[in-house]
């Protein structure tokens, strides 16, 4: 793995010990690389040492002397408190690092980070990952990434240890409209079966044959068979939750009004997104949706088998 400078990257800081940022912590760990991370929970912290993450005190000792920084950050607002301002991550790098994003943020922020990243003349990487918390243990996340190409090429084989593809996109925002549309896809595609499946239940379909048919239908997208197995045992356990869902349409809608692209299906899954949380499915699976509409429709609780 070699750093912008020729030299093997065997060391980086990761900051944000979250959902995601453990099990990629994990990951790079498992490679062969030393990750310090640091995360205000003691709790993650205690799960991130038990992974083989070095823990820090604070940001600033996790950062110490590294050039390769990684952040997993739940929102905005995360970003700019730990990245931004006199006593943010940026004011701490040496000149050269590499700063590498990989939450889902507005493309506003991440551009304020580019800004401050470049006076700074740290290379800043855009890089938000696809998937879960449920998969990334497992490598198969993939990641869009965008910033400057060469920082790219430096540390592709780090973002190899935990994603199976790095697709780079530009050097700007790019990386972010990429992860925002792959959500917005998702979100409408959790609407839509949950819409079929109401539809095929009032139609006197039994749950395990429509879960079925739309297995071994053309709409048998990596999603839908992803969501059907969980379906079957009616499992709404979190792997993306519908509070989490709900933040990223608020974001895809801004995204939308910013750049002049009329989103209708996504206002319309936010509102489906806002019911479920205020019905106390916050925490529930983003598949939720398949609970809403059946309360609008009257139906209860299918015959599993």
């Amino acid at each position: 793995m070699s750093s912008q400078t020729g030299h093997q990257v065997t060391a980086v800081a990761w900051i944000g010990i979250g959902k995601m940022g453990l099990p990629i912590a994990g990951r790079m760990v498992e490679a062969g690389v030393r990750v310090t991370g640091f995360d205000p929970s003691r709790d993650r912290m205690t799960l991130a040492q038990q992974q083989g993450v070095q823990a820090a005190a604070s940001a600033v000792e996790a950062i110490g002397d590294h050039t390769v920084v990684f952040t997993s950050l739940p929102d905005d607002a995360a970003l700019r408190a730990v990245v931004l301002g006199p006593e943010g991550l940026l004011a701490r790098l040496a000149h050269g690092a590499v700063l590498i994003e990989t939450s889902t943020v507005s493309a506003e922020i991440s551009a304020e980070v580019g800004v401050a990243a470049k006076a700074r003349d740290v290379a800043y990487l855009r890089a938000p990952v696809s998937g879960n918390a449920a998969i990334a243990h497992t490598g198969a996340l993939t990641c869009f990434v965008s910033g400057p190409r060469e920082a790219f090429d430096a540390v592709q084989p780090l973002l190899a240890t935990f994603t199976r593809a790095q697709t780079y996109l530009g050097t700007a925002e790019e990386a972010r409209f990429a992860k925002l549309a792959v959500n917005l896809m998702i979100a409408v595609s959790a609407g839509m079966m949950a819409e079929s499946l109401a539809l095929a239940r009032k139609g006197g379909i039994s749950w395990p044959d429509i879960l079925k048919v739309l297995d071994d239908s053309a709409v048998a997208s990596p999603m839908v068979k992803y969501k059907t197995p969980p379906l079957a045992l009616r499992n709404f356990d979190s792997t993306f939750s519908c509070r989490q869902m709900a933040k990223d349409l608020d974001l895809i809608l801004d995204a939308g009004h910013h750049v002049g692209v009329p989103l209708q299906l996504a206002a319309q899954v936010r509102e489906i997104y806002g019911s479920l949380v205020a019905q106390g499915d916050g925490e529930s699976d983003f598949i939720a949706t398949v609970r809403h509409v059946e309360r609008l429709s009257g139906l209860g609780e299918p015959k599993l088998g």
